[in-house]
Formats: structure tokens, C-alpha cells, sequence
């Protein structure tokens, strides 16, 4: 029975495909057709060929039909895919559950092995069969449906709702399904052998690889599982590993969409068949492949890249064993290689030593294999390319996001993120900053990080520990585990306990360091008990690694301050993130640095002006209205005047948006009025201040508190907090303009009280001004007539300072110029009048071009409305037509501007030197003021006299161009010579309002104000700084020759001027075609002839020379440059040009004219610097020239080089001859004297050495032309030698030897003398 159902099954096999293939011809063909060509085929299947032949033919048939698939009708089409995964369903079935049986029963029964035969080989041809066909189908069906889906392809409508009605994607996964389960099932019985043929897997192989090619079918899941199982199967479980390999490597290479779906397929195949040899080939594979390769080919080394690192999330225990194989990569040029292998390790640290079973001796090989991957990780943190070192650092943030980095390295880790935020690339930095966060947010020390909890928790477990252990009280400090013993390689087992005690102390260390809160230790010195020695121990190494954490944090808040002013956004957003998550945990110094990113509301770029909203809203704005104003208002006290501004303005834009909410306003208000609990005098100044700041916004805020301001603002608590009342006249200046109107009508309290604070003497010294300058503000804003009660003001200042008393002595004393003429009370109150006329005369100037720009307003909207209510008759509208052309060609019109300006220009004159003098109030003290700044005697001697002098001599200058000309002398006077950097500073101030207000008068003084950029002071010159590049970037004042004194102060000693200045110039080169580049060549000549170091000099013009980017102002740059080689001597100077020609970016063209302007700088080629500089413009032109360019360039080379070798010998030879002809003049000038010399006394030295033939003489060099006896009775040797004189003549003559053998020329004319034989010895 078993036997006749095989053979049923092979024979129906043969009939249904047959059917299949004729269904185009008789598509209504029904069963009992099949039932009689079944009994046909049984008959015909005696023998081998003849099976053989119409498997053939039926194999033909069925080909046939697959070619012309795209041209049968749809359901023909799926009709004949359901058939074939039909049969080859009903073909693995009948094979997988009674093959076996079915073969051995006919064997038995039929006692030959030829039916077996037949039977193996008909299943055998009809798997190949099927297979073949199947692929055919999908191969097919892929082509059809991507033409119905290409753009050039024109398909009806119809045909595409056809298409769509059949899922192709459901029946090809089914096909594919199947191919995958024909290959999982036990085929030895078909093949006779654990592995199917080669060419029939090899077949497979292919075509399923080729599917990978079609990004649609990896969509489709069913599918993609089917490709991959039909691939894991051949290679895994058939061991074509060879072949798949290298087809895995090839797509991988071409292909970035199949990295992932590779992984998956070996990853399952691994997992299945628990053989990861095809991973291992793979990795094997990878790791001999030269690193050099994946330079070029960028495509393929980021996706081996990725395809590792997808092997390792899936495989991490199998790449553990393997990563050998990959370390040599890191040495490779690639970084997308490196950067994968940091990711491989990143995977393997998190996945791959997670299990802790197993033997001592493998754990602890295990945790050493950690150990090098985390050092790797950490060397690899100074790799050379920024890519790899951001990279690492973001693996770094995965570990510590998946708990995988120790509390032994976590420290170490640290130090590294902070030192990389001072990296030159911006993507290391923000990587730096992600990973300190992340580090912050998932540390394992507690939720807050105070050094000072830290601190204080340390020394009572300390103690406590000393009381475990009093036999032995120095083991404490010897045996307590180190954060640093988890990075020793050979204690791996020991540091991963300690690691494990460490983490089940956590939640009891945060309780410990929670008790100190406060910083400070608790009266009850008891903490709580952990255990034994060993875990006090191991929780006091907790605390000290947490201390040094938040030490490492606290260390970074300067850097930190630093990126908040970077250029890049990203620094910038991601530094404020780190500082709020700093304050979230208590860092030492977070607060204050926050607190630095207000001026930073102000950026252009609106991402950060958005981080620094979204930052001060999640830190200061609260649900809770009381919180919210305390934060607000604490804010506003503790911040200096540039932080207020920014505070104000981010104020008024969140009250804009109603972020700030009534109730919140509310609370500042109860702050204000004191009805809350505790309130102080300066939490009462702080709120109003923040509703001032609020009222920029919304000017009604002050309108129901206007009685509570005037009360409490200028009441009792004003003495309590003097700056309230400076607080409240700001406040009265930011009322709307129903309040001021009210107040102009009904403000004579108001109006007392701000003249009595003017005039007073109830606020100190230092805070009157600020005070009175906003009271003075405040009247010329709401009163109706601001200039009668500012001349009342002026009149009781002068009363006060020239009284009946001592007013005359004081004017006689001033005019005697006496320094000694003054008490304190006097400069105080004079002072004050210098301060109080100056501030009036300034006001007053203001209120003139107020009332000017209202005038000119009200004249703008009665044109506007008087255009727009012009609807009169034909004969009126021509009129009135008529009439402005006559007035235009009058002039009328602009005879009204005209008019107005020349009011304006009356009045802003009669505030000084118009009118009457008698009547002048502020013209009066003009005269006085000048001469009072003149008294240098006395401006030396008050110190807070000059500041207020010099001040109010710069406003009335700028107030009027005559008392500007005459003083600007004075002026520079003080600002060059005063003692006081405070005088300096401010007069350095003032000269830039009086270049943008009189720019005529300044230009000639322009040389003066550049000098201030040399003031010792650094206030001096950073106000210096400030006022030269508002004016220039401005354009109201020329850039001239001067400019090199701001390139100089590049390297100030001051970094913040410095970095001013490069602010500066770049914002320069951004106006109009780059004036720097103009600037250039006379910056470089100005600062050749300076005191400047070399080291200087290059960092400035490397940084002039980096701000101009365009190819052709480099090109010219270089014709320039070496223009300036002519008609200059000074070897320094050849140097400093040479120097910024090797800085310049050379280009083709630009090595083309240096080669052309050789003639023109052959002459300084002989210096070697100049000669090095050279050198390096052929090495740069070099790396971007082609071959021929090449060739030219090291041609020049030669010629530059050999020209040089030639003029520095021509220059040795010159400067021997020199130096020969100098030597030469010497000895015969000197030849000459001695002459003479012997002329006079050659009978006298005769006669004494005659006398003395038997006294020994003292040795020296007789002169030339001296007799012969004369020479050999000097040559006596003698023990003494230096005798006694015996006489007068002979201690005359022996002095004179001595003199002239120790003679510098005597000694160069024995050198160069040739007769020298018979000198014996030179003393």
C-alpha cells in the first residue's frame, strides 16, 4: 500500500504540472482529465529514459509558459503561482512525512533498488524542477510589476486596479517560504549525502542573493525572512560559506540597504544552528583586508562599518572572541573604520559580559577582555580625526545610559569629557557636553552633588569606620579601595565585587549625603549604620569617587562660560543643557554660570535665543506665582547692569506672550507692598524692579500701584534701601501716558519729592548719582514743564556750592589756581552741581528732539489725514492743485522743515552759548567748568573731583560744537596724561560720542584716539577697543593707516580684549569686498617696524590672512607682497613678508605670479628664515598642483634653491673681504703710530738695554725693525719673570711693552705679521 502511494505521488506530479502547462490552451480543464493521463504515465514509467523524456518535455512545456508569463492574463498568472507552490507544497509533504517509508516498503516489495531509484531520482529532477520555476516566477513577476511601476511605462487604468487586486508580495513570500523549507528539511536520502549538490546550491545561492538587490522585496517581510533563511540554511547547515562570503562581502560593498538584513540573516543562521562559523569567516574576512583599501573606498568602509556594528548588537558574545581580528584596524587611515570598531566595542562592553556564570578563571578572563576594550575606548578619545573622537565619546553616553561604566572609571571618564570641550572641532564638543549630561543624569552618587554634602557625609563615616576599627587606625587609609583600582587589568574579579557592593549602597548613599543637604554637618554626629568594616569602606570609596565627581564637574564652569560665547549654536544650546542639569544637581557654581547666558536673549541666531527663553523659563518660571516672583525678583538684585538688560528684555517678551501671567505679576506686587511674611527692603526693590521691566511691555501694569510706588519708594524704607528710590523714578518713567498726564496735572508731591531727592543730602554719595541721574530723567518725562523746574534745580545746586559764606573765596582761590582751597564738603557739593548742570543740559538736549520729532509727527499725520479727506469737487481739487504747485516752486514746503530744523538747531545752541549770559544758567558754568578742568594741580588732588568735572566738561562739548572746538585740546590733555584710569576711561568713552555727533572736528584727532588702544590701563583699552569698532563697523569714522594699532592689540595681554578685537575684524571683513584685505599690506608694514616678537607677529597676521576667503584677493595679495620686497632693506622685514606669503592659500594661478615675480625678490633669497619660508609656499603648491604644474613648481624649486646657495656665498665672500680690509687698515694704522713711537724713543731703549746686558729682562715681543744684538739679549730666559726696576727710565720703558702687548691691535698685527721665527713667546 505505502508503496503504490509513492509511486502515485511521483506520477501525479507529472500530471499536474501538465495540466499547469496547458491551462493557456484550456483554461476550464476539469479532474477527470487528469485521472486519465495519470494512467497513461503510470504505464510509460518502466523505464529510466523514458521518465527522463517526459520529464523533459514537461519541464519544456512549463519554461515555456514562465518566459511568456507577463503575457498571460492575471488570473492565469495566478492560477499558474498557485499551482506550482501547490505541487511543491504537496511534493515536500508526501517527501517529509512518507518518503523514508515509502522507500523502504517498495524496496522490500519489489526486492530491487531500481524503483528506489526511479522514485529518488523523480523527486530529485522535480525539486530542481520547482525550484527553477519558482525563481523563474519571481524573477519574472519582479520585472513586470517594476515596469508598471516606472515613470516612462504606459498603463491603463484598468490594469493597474488588476495588478493591484492581485497581492503579489503575499505569494512570492510563499513561494520564497517554501524554497526555505525544502532547504531545511533532511534531503541526504535525495542527494545520498549531509550536503545537496554544489550547482543545484549554487543555483540558490545566486538567485537569492540577487534578491537582496531589490530594495522592494527587503520590505517586504515575509520575503526578506524566506532570503535570509535560504542563505543561513546554505551556508550554515550545507557549509557554502566560501561562496556566500564573498557574495555577503560584495553586497555589502555596493549596497548600504542590505547591511542590516545580512546581519539578520546571520545572526538567525547562528542562532538556529548554534554555528557561527559564517560569522567568523566573515570577521576573519574583514580583519584581513587592508586598511589602506577603505581609504578611497568611503562607501564600503561605512558600511562594513555599520554591518560590524550590527553583528555585534546581535552577536555580542561570538564578536567578543573574535575582536582581535579587528583591532589592527584601528591603526588604518580610515576613520569611518575606526569610528565602527569604537561602536563593535560600545556594543561588546554593554552586551558581551553581562552574564556572570561561569568558572573564576573565565570571569576573570572575561572582565580583563572589558577592561582592554575600555582603555581602548579611552585612548581612543585622542584619536586624530574629530569624527572618531566625537564617536567615541557618544559610545561613552550609550554606557553610561546602559549602566556599563564602573564607579572606578567613572571619574577618569570624566576628566576626559571635560578636557574635550575644549577641542578645536565643534561635533567633539557637543558629543563632550552630551556625554557629561548623560553622565549627570544617570551618576550613580545621588541626586544632588555638592562638594560640601560630599564633604561633610566623607568625615562622619570616617569616623565612624575609626571607631570599627580602633586597633589599626592607619588601615582605613591604607586598604580603602581607590576609584582608580577598577582600571587594573590583573584585579578584574575583585574591582567587579567592589563594583557590586558599590551599587547596593546606592540608594543608602543618597540617604547619607540627603542628611547634609545644606552643606554643613549635622549637630548629631550618628549616621546610619551600614555593616561591617569592609562595607563602611566600600561606601566612604563611593563617597570620595563622588566627591571627585563633583569637583570634576565644578572645574569645568569657566570652560563652560567660554562655549556660551562660541560661534557655534551647538555649543552654545548644548552648554546651556549641561548647566541646567548642573543646577538640577547642585553643581558648586552652576547658578552663576546660568546666570551668564542672559546677554545671550540678544543673538541674531534664533536657536539660541530660543534655548536661552526655553532655559530661563524651565529654571525661574514656576506653577507656583509666589516661587515665580521670588526667583524673578532674587534674580534682579544679584545681577549686574548688562544682566538686567538682558533680564529685561526676555521679560518683556515673555509678558508679550503671557508667559508671565497676572497672578504672577500679583506675588511681585505682594512683594512690593510687603504683605508677605519676611519680606526685606531688598526683595522689595527687586520686585519692583522686575515690574518695571514687566511695564517695558505693558506700561499698565504700574497704573493701579502708582500711590504704592510714590509711598514706599520714596518713603521710610528708602533709607532702609537707598537704590529704591533710584528703583522708583525708573518706574515713574515707564508709566503710560494716561498716568503721566495725571500726574502732570495732580504730581505736585511727586514733582517735591524727586527736586528734594535731587538736591538733598538723604542718600549717600555713591548712590546719589544713579539716583539723581534717573530723577532728572523722571521730571523731564512727566512734568508739563520740565526746563522751569530744571532751572530751579541748577539754581539751588549753585546756592549750595557759591553761597554767601564762601562763595567769593572759593571763586578767588580758583582763580589764584591754588590746590589747597577746598574742604570735602565743598568738592562734595560741587561735584553734585557739576553733575546736576551737566545732567540738565543733557535732558534738555533730549527733550529739544523729543519735541521736535513730535512736532514733525503731527505734521506727518495731519498730511496723511488731510490726503486721505480729500473729497472735493473738480473745480475745489483743482485749486488746491494749483496751490501746492505754486508753493513747491515757492518753496514753501521745505521752507517749513527748514524752518523746524533751525529752531531745533537755536534752541540746542541757547543751552550753552546763546541768549544772555546773564540769564544762561548752564552757559554761566561753562567757563567755570573749563577752568576747574584746567587746575591739573587740583583735579590730582580730588580725584572724585576730576571724574565729575571731566564728565560734565564731555557732555556740554557735545552738547555745543564751539565749547567741543575749543576744549578738544584739554580734552586729549586728560585723557593722555590723568592719573585716575577712571577719568581716562571715561573721556575714552566720551570721545565717541563726540566723533558720531561733531565727526568733522574729531577727524584731525584721529592718531589720538587710536593711542588710547595703548593705555596701560585695561579698562582704558577695552573702552578703547569698544569705541573704535562701534564708530568704524558703524562707518562714522574712516579706516586710516592707524588700524594696525588695533591688529596689535590681537595679542593683548587681556584675553577678552583680545577676543574683542577679533570680533572686530571679522564683522570688518564682512562689510563690502573685505577692507581687511586692503588694510593688509599697510598692517604688515606698520607692524615690521613694532617691538614685536616673532611669535606675535605670526598669530596676528595668520589671523588678518584667515579672514579673506576669495581666491582672487589672494592672488593679488601675492603681487603685493612681493611688490614690497622692492626698496626694502631691513632683513626683519623680509622675513615678516616672506612670513605672510607662506600663510596665503596658493592656487595656480597664485604660484604662477610668485613664480613670474622672481626678479623682484631674488635679492632677500640669500636670508635661510626667508629661504624656509619659500620652501613651505613650493610645499603647499605641491599638494594641489597636477603633474605638469608639478614638474614647473619643482623646477622653481631648484632655481630658488640653487640661487641661493650662490648668493649666500657671494654674501660670505663680501663680508670676508670686509672684514679683511677693516684688518688690514687696523695694522697699518697702527704700523704708522708705531713708527713714530720708535722715532722718539728708540736711542733711550738702546742705552737701557746695553747697560743691562747681565740683568735678566722680563719677556716681550720686540718691535719690528729693532737691531739684531737688541733681539738676542732679550731672549734671555729667566725664572723671575717680572725683576725689580732698577731705574726710573727702565720702569717707563717696561710699562710701555706691557701696555702694548696687551693691546687688541697689537695682538692682530703679531697674527698677521709673517716673520714670526724669532719670537720665542707672547705673554
Amino acid at each position: 500500500m505505502e508503496v503504490r502511494n509513492g509511486l502515485r505521488g511521483v506520477i501525479e506530479i507529472g500530471h499536474v504540472f501538465s495540466s499547469i502547462v496547458k491551462l493557456g490552451d484550456e483554461p476550464y480543464l476539469h479532474l477527470r482529465v487528469l485521472r486519465r493521463r495519470r494512467k497513461q504515465f503510470f504505464v510509460r514509467i518502466t523505464a529510466r529514459e523514458l521518465f527522463d523524456r517526459e520529464a523533459r518535455g514537461i519541464f519544456d512545456r512549463m519554461s515555456r509558459s514562465v518566459v511568456d508569463f507577463a503575457g498571460l492574463v492575471e488570473g492565469l498568472q495566478l492560477h499558474q503561482v498557485t499551482y506550482v507552490a501547490s505541487v511543491n507544497s504537496w511534493l515536500l509533504r508526501n517527501f517529509w512525512m512518507g518518503s523514508r517509508n515509502s522507500l523502504v516498503a517498495a524496496g522490500l516489495m519489489l526486492g530491487t533498488s531500481f524503483i528506489i531509484l526511479v522514485m529518488v531520482t523523480c523527486y530529485l529532477k522535480w525539486l530542481y524542477i520547482s525550484c527553477f520555476l519558482r525563481f523563474c516566477i519571481i524573477a519574472k513577476y519582479d520585472q513586470l510589476a517594476s515596469s508598471f511601476g516606472s515613470p516612462n511605462g504606459v498603463v491603463s487604468a484598468r490594469k493597474k486596479q488588476t495588478v493591484n487586486l492581485w497581492n503579489w508580495d503575499a505569494q512570492r513570500g510563499r513561494i520564497m517560504n517554501l524554497i526555505a523549507n525544502s532547504l531545511e528539511i533532511n534531503l541526504s536520502l535525495l542527494f545520498g549525502s549531509c550536503d545537496p549538490d554544489e550547482n543545484y546550491l549554487s543555483f540558490i545561492v545566486k538567485n537569492a542573493f540577487s534578491m537582496f538587490e531589490n530594495p522592494s522585496l527587503l520590505k517586504d517581510s515575509d520575503a526578506k525572512d524566506a532570503v535570509c533563511r535560504i542563505i543561513g540554511t546554505c551556508a550554515t547547515k550545507y557549509h557554502y560559506i566560501t561562496q556566500s562570503c564573498a557574495s555577503i562581502m560584495h553586497l555589502i560593498h555596493k549596497y548600504d540597504y542590505v547591511v542590516i538584513h545580512l546581519a539578520d540573516a546571520i545572526a538567525g543562521a547562528e542562532k538556529k544552528y548554534a554555528d557561527g562559523s559564517l560569522a567568523t569567516t566573515l570577521i576573519r574576512e574583514i580583519g584581513r583586508s587592508n586598511p589602506k583599501g577603505y581609504v578611497k573606498d568611503t562607501v564600503g568602509a561605512e558600511n562594513i562599518g555599520r554591518f560590524l556594528v550590527e553583528l555585534a548588537d546581535r552577536m555580542p558574545k561570538l564578536l567578543s572572541t573574535n575582536i582581535g581580528l579587528l583591532v589592527p584596524h584601528f591603526g588604518g587611515d580610515s576613520y569611518k573604520i575606526r569610528n565602527a570598531l569604537v561602536g563593535v566595542l560600545g556594543k561588546l562592553v554593554a552586551k558581551a559580559f553581562s552574564d556572570v556564570e561561569g568558572e573564576m578563571s573565565s570571569k576573570s578572563i572575561r572582565l580583563r577582555t572589558k577592561q582592554a576594550m575600555l582603555e581602548i575606548l579611552l585612548e581612543r578619545c585622542r584619536d586624530v580625526s574629530a569624527y572618531t573622537r566625537s564617536r567615541v565619546l557618544q559610545v561613552w553616553s550609550e554606557l553610561c545610559e546602559e549602566h556599563s561604566v564602573s564607579i572606578g572609571l567613572w571619574n577618569e571618564v570624566a576628566a576626559v569629557a571635560s578636557g574635550r570641550l575644549e577641542d578645536k572641532s565643534a561635533i567633539v564638543r557637543k558629543s563632550a557636553l552630551n556625554l557629561l549630561i548623560m553622565m549627570l543624569q544617570h551618576n550613580p552618587f545621588g541626586p544632588q552633588l555638592r562638594a560640601a554634602s560630599f564633604e561633610a557625609t566623607l568625615e562622619q563615616y570616617k569616623k565612624k569606620l575609626n571607631e570599627l576599627s580602633p586597633k589599626d587606625p592607619h588601615e582605613n587609609s591604607d586598604n580603602l579601595p581607590s576609584d582608580n583600582d577598577a582600571s587594573g587589568g590583573e584585579s578584574g574579579v575583585e574591582n567587579e565585587e567592589l563594583e557590586k557592593d558599590l551599587k547596593n549602597q546606592d540608594s543608602l548613599t543618597d540617604s547619607c549625603v540627603a542628611e547634609v543637604a545644606d552643606g554643613t554637618e549635622q549637630v548629631d554626629s550618628s549616621v546610619p549604620d551600614v555593616g561591617n568594616v569592609e562595607q563602611t569602606r566600600t561606601l566612604i570609596a563611593s563617597l570620595e569617587a563622588g566627591l571627585r565627581f563633583s569637583k570634576c564637574m565644578s572645574s569645568v564652569m569657566p570652560t563652560l562660560v567660554q562655549l556660551m560665547a562660541s560661534s557655534s549654536s551647538s555649543d552654545v544650546e548644548n552648554t546651556i543643557l549641561l548647566l541646567m542639569r548642573c543646577r538640577q544637581f547642585q553643581i558648586d557654581g552652576s547658578e552663576d554660570c546660568l546666570r551668564k547666558m542672559l546677554p545671550l536673549v540678544f543673538s541674531q541666531d534664533k536657536s539660541i535665543y530660543e534655548a536661552v527663553e526655553n532655559a530661563f523659563i524651565t529654571i525661574y518660571i514656576r506653577k507656583n506665582p509666589v516661587e515665580t516672583a521670588k526667583n524673578l525678583l532674587h534674580l534682579a538684585i544679584d545681577s549686574n547692569i548688562g544682566d538686567l538688560a538682558s533680564l529685561e528684555f526676555i521679560l518683556g517678551a515673555l509678558v508679550f506672550k503671557g508667559d508671565i501671567t497676572a497672578s504672577m505679576l500679583s506675588a511681585l506686587w505682594d512683594f512690593f507692598c510687603f504683605n508677605i511674611d519676611g519680606t526685606t527692603a531688598r526683595q522689595c526693590r527687586g520686585a519692583l524692579s522686575v515690574l518695571c521691566m514687566a511695564a517695558k511691555a505693558s506700561p499698565s501694569i504700574l497704573s493701579s500701584h502708582l500711590q504704592d510706588i510714590v509711598d514706599i519708594g520714596f518713603g521710610r524704607w528708602a533709607k532702609v534701601e537707598p537704590l529704591l528710590a533710584r528703583t522708583a523714578c525708573s518706574a515713574l518713567q515707564r508709566l503710560s501716558e494716561e498716568d503721566k498726564k495725571l500726574l502732570s496735572t495732580n504730581g505736585t508731591r511727586v514733582f517735591g519729592i524727586l527736586e528734594y531727592l535731587i538736591s538733598g543730602f538723604s542718600l549717600p554719595e555713591n548712590i546719589w548719582y544713579a539716583a539723581a541721574d534717573t530723577a532728572i530723567s523722571a521730571l523731564y518725562i512727566i512734568h508739563p514743564t520740565p526746563e522751569s523746574i530744571a532751572a530751579d534745580l541748577v539754581k539751588k545746586s549753585l546756592k549750595s556750592v557759591f553761597d554767601s559764606s564762601g562763595g567769593s573765596e572759593l571763586q578767588a582761590d580758583m582763580d589764584s589756581d591754588s590746590p589747597n582751597v577746598l574742604t570735602s564738603m565743598q568738592v562734595a557739593k560741587l561735584s553734585r552741581y557739576l553733575f546736576v548742570v551737566s545732567h540738565v543740559a543733557m535732558n534738555q538736549l533730549v527733550y529739544i528732539e523729543s519735541c521736535l520729532r513730535k512736532v514733525q509727527k503731527a505734521k506727518a499725520k495731519k498730511e496723511k489725514m488731510d490726503a486721505e479727506n480729500k473729497n472735493l469737487d473738480v473745480s475745489t481739487e483743482s485749486d488746491v492743485q494749483k496751490d501746492d504747485g505754486i508753493n513747491s516752486e515757492l518753496g514753501l514746503a521745505a521752507s517749513e522743515d527748514a524752518m523746524l530744523d533751525n529752531l531745533a538747531e537755536r534752541a540746542e545752541k541757547e543751552i550753552i552759548s546763546g541768549g544772555d549770559a546773564g540769564k544762561n544758567l548752564i552757559g554761566h558754568c561753562a567757563p567755570f567748568l573749563t577752568k576747574l578742568c584746567r587746575n591739573f594741580s587740583l583735579m590730582q588732588k580730588y580725584p572724585a573731583l576730576q571724574a565729575s568735572g571731566m564728565l560734565a566738561l564731555c557732555r556740554l562739548m557735545i552738547i555745543d560744537a564751539e565749547f567741543c572746538e575749543s576744549n578738544l585740546q584739554l580734552l586729549f590733555t586728560v585723557v593722555e596724561n590723568a592719573l585716575s584710569e577712571v577719568v581716562r576711561s571715561n573721556c575714552t568713552i566720551a570721545l565717541g560720542d563726540l566723533a558720531v555727533r561733531f565727526p568733522n572736528l574729531l577727524e584731525p584727532w584721529t592718531e589720538n584716539m587710536y593711542a588710547r588702544l595703548r593705555d596701560q590701563s585695561v579698562p582704558v583699552r577695552k573702552n578703547a577697543v569698544l569705541v573704535l569698532s562701534h564708530l568704524i563697523l558703524n562707518d562714522m569714522m574712516k579706516v586710516k593707516g592707524y588700524i594696525y594699532e588695533m591688529a596689535m592689540r590681537l595679542e593683548d595681554e587681556d584675553g577678552r580684549i583680545g577676543n574683542l578685537v577679533k570680533l572686530f575684524f571679522h564683522e570688518l571683513s564682512k562689510k563690502g569686498s573685505n577692507p581687511v584685505y586692503n588694510l593688509l599690506p599697510d598692517i604688515l608694514g606698520k607692524l615690521s617696524s613694532q617691538n614685536l616678537n616673532g611669535e606675535s607677529f605670526g598669530n596676528i597676521m595668520q589671523f588678518l590672512i584667515g579672514s579673506i576667503k576669495k581666491d582672487k584677493q589672494m592672488e593679488s595679495l601675492v603681487e603685493k607682497l612681493c611688490n614690497r620686497f622692492t626698496g626694502v632693506s631691513d632683513v626683519k622685514q623680509w622675513e615678516c613678508i616672506s612670513y605672510c606669503l607662506s600663510q596665503l592659500a596658493f592656487t595656480e594661478k597664485s604660484m604662477k605670479k610668485l613664480m613670474e615675480s622672481f626678479k623682484i625678490y631674488e635679492h632677500v633669497l640669500s636670508e635661510d628664515i626667508v629661504m624656509e619660508h619659500f620652501r613651505n609656499i613650493i610645499n603647499k603648491g605641491k599638494k594641489f598642483a597636477k603633474p605638469e604644474q608639478k614638474a614647473i613648481i619643482e623646477e622653481f624649486e631648484e632655481k630658488i634653491d640653487k640661487y641661493h646657495n650662490e648668493k649666500k656665498e657671494q654674501v660670505i665672500t663680501e663680508k670676508n673681504a670686509q672684514v679683511h680690509q677693516q684688518k688690514v687698515s687696523n695694522i697699518e694704522s697702527y704700523v704708522a703710530n708705531q713708527k713714530e713711537v720708535e722715532e722718539s724713543g728708540e736711542s733711550e731703549i738702546t742705552e737701557e738695554l746695553e747697560l743691562e746686558d747681565n740683568e735678566v729682562q722680563s719677556p716681550f715681543i720686540p718691535l719690528r725693525g729693532a737691531s739684531k744684538s737688541t733681539i738676542k739679549k732679550s731672549s734671555i730666559k729667566s725664572e723671575n719673570i717680572y725683576p725689580e726696576p732698577s731705574t726710573k727710565k727702565n720702569t717707563r720703558s717696561k710699562r710701555r711693552y706691557l701696555i702694548l702687548s696687551h693691546s687688541p691691535l697689537y695682538f692682530a698685527w703679531i697674527c698677521s705679521s709673517s716673520n714670526t721665527s724669532n719670537i720665542e713667546k707672547i705673554d
